[in-house]
Formats: structure tokens, sequence, C-alpha cells
């Protein structure tokens, strides 16, 4: 799909994991494409190294947003700090 995709797919899933999480979360929208981007790749990896996931296989939409939510929620303790 390319990079142009990934942004997008990012994109929306950064902004479902903003909209399911409550709380407040100020961030602009590179940092909400970066989070939903980041929560893809931290649920590839992490299915990865739990044996979910395959070599060459996506987490999926489900899985990315899983992951941006939690990232969400270190970001949030991190912030706090």
């Amino acid at each position: 799909m390319g990079i142009i995709g990934t942004i997008f797919i990012g994109l929306i899933v950064g902004l479902l994991a903003r909209f399911l999480k409550p709380g407040d979360d100020s961030m602009g929208w590179i940092m909400t494409i970066l989070l939903g981007v980041a929560g893809s790749f931290a649920a590839t990896y992490g299915g990865r190294a739990l044996g979910l996931y395959e070599v060459g296989q996506g987490a999926g939409f489900l899985g990315a947003l899983v992951g941006a939510i939690v990232l969400l929620v270190i970001y949030g303790f991190v912030k706090k700090s």
C-alpha cells in the first residue's frame, strides 16, 4: 500500500485510539499519525514475539488499534511525570 496508505491508516487508527481512550490527550495531527503507525508496528512485532503472527503477516486493523491505545496510555504516563 505504500507510505501514503500507511500514513492514512495510522491517522485513522490514531484518531480511533484517542476517541476510545478516556481522558485528555492534547496532541496534534502529526503525533496522532505517529501514534497510529507506531501502534501498528508495536502490535505486529509484539504479536510475532508472542507467536500470534507469522513473519510477513501484519497485525491488522484491530491489532493496530489495540497497540495504539496501549501506546497512548504509556504516553499519558510519561507526559504526567
